[in-house]
Formats: C-alpha cells, sequence, structure tokens
C-alpha cells in the first residue's frame, strides 16, 4: 500500500479514491470506502472475503468513527476521543474488521492487534512485566476480550486483561491514549469476568459498538 495523495490509496497498481480533496479538507465517500476495504480484505484474508450488506450499520459507525467525522459522530453517540469495542457473536468478522479498517487512514496513528490469550500466556512466562508492556503509550487493540484464561505466575492468580485495562484508563485519562478491543462478551458478562471497577473504567474507554446477537456467522 502506498498513498499518493489523502485521497488516494495504491494497492499495487490499483488506485483507490476514498473521496475527494477539497482544500485543505478530506471529503469521504462511503460507498468508496466499502469498495475499498473489500479489496484489501482480499488481498489481506483471501479471495472469498466480503463486505455484507447487513453489515452496513455497523460499518457506517466504524468508518465515520475512524476518518473522524465528528458531526455524524455526534449525531450517532460517539465521542472520537475514547477507542472502540466492537462485540458480536463468534464469526461476525469483528477481529477482520478492526484488522482492515485502520487502513483508511494511513496518515493516523495506528495500533497494534493483539489476542488477549497471547497477553495471558505471556504473563505467565514472564510475569508482571507483561502487564507494564501494554500498559504503554503505544496503541493496541486487544482481540477477543473477556475470553482468556485468568493468569497464573509463581502460583499466583492474576486477572491480566483486567489489570491491563486499568493502566490502560490511567493512559487515557493523563495522555488520551486509546485502546480498543474486540469482544463475544455482552456488558453484564464483561462485568462478571472483570468486575464492577473495570466495567466501569471500560464505559470511559470505550464506545461501545455491537453486531446484532444474530449476525451470521461468516466463517464457513
Amino acid at each position: 500500500m502506498n498513498i499518493k495523495s489523502p485521497d488516494i490509496i495504491m494497492e499495487g497498481s490499483v488506485e483507490y479514491r476514498l473521496g475527494t480533496l477539497k482544500g485543505h479538507q478530506m471529503v469521504y465517500d462511503f460507498d468508496r470506502i466499502l469498495l475499498y476495504l473489500e479489496a484489501k480484505g482480499k488481498l489481506m484474508f483471501g479471495g472469498s472475503f466480503k463486505i455484507y450488506e447487513a453489515d452496513r450499520n455497523i460499518l457506517f459507525k466504524l468508518c465515520n468513527y475512524f476518518i473522524k467525522d465528528q458531526v455524524n459522530c455526534k449525531k450517532m453517540g460517539i465521542d472520537i476521543q475514547k477507542g472502540i469495542l466492537l462485540s458480536g457473536p463468534v464469526g461476525c468478522g469483528k477481529t477482520s474488521l478492526m484488522r482492515l479498517l485502520k487502513y483508511i487512514v494511513p496518515n493516523q496513528r495506528p495500533y497494534v492487534m493483539v489476542p488477549s490469550r497471547n497477553i495471558v500466556f505471556g504473563f505467565n512466562h514472564v510475569g508482571y512485566k507483561t502487564i507494564e508492556d501494554y500498559g504503554s503509550t503505544n496503541y493496541f487493540c486487544f482481540d477477543d476480550l473477556g475470553v482468556e484464561p485468568i493468569g497464573r505466575h509463581y502460583g499466583k492468580d492474576c486477572n491480566v486483561m483486567g489489570e491491563i485495562m486499568l493502566s490502560r484508563y490511567d493512559l487515557f485519562l493523563n495522555h488520551r491514549i486509546k485502546t480498543h478491543a474486540t469482544t463475544n462478551l455482552n456488558a453484564q458478562e464483561l462485568e462478571e469476568r472483570y468486575g464492577n471497577r473495570v466495567r466501569s473504567r471500560m464505559r470511559e474507554l470505550f464506545n461501545l459498538i455491537a453486531f446484532d446477537k444474530k449476525s451470521m456467522d461468516k466463517r464457513s
């Protein structure tokens, strides 16, 4: 991928125009963004990848968030200063979308996708330094939050991702460092998993954007 100008992204020899540059302002075209996301998705995940019409509403919210369209985000109750918590059933496409969406804004600071279970495995191996590492000023998207095992290091149990959420909250409060996450759990299940204190911090950290619980499994 390379960028010819803010409105044009090149993938190999193919040019994708995501909108129109008017002076110093970029005016995005949602349908053009969807065409680019499908093309980029096929490159990243294989030729069977597609953008589903049923996901259009979710994608409209996510795209407006990432391009920082303040007018539309305000209408939808989305705070562009916060991160995204994308929730939905297994196989609905949460991880793929969060891996994809950062490419529509190549000039913005990117985030790294990290499976939550891998973070816990790291904690089990090296201990509390893992929590410090993910409490850094880097931007992360924690994938599959809430289904990771409890951490254990030298015989002591630790709710690793709960501790990391508290660290990320402090970073957000003091430095406006964003955190994103995907989860299969609903709000009640997250509170049961992490406790009321962490769930309260998560409300301040994230905009919750949720797939319908009946969303189709796209893995087949």
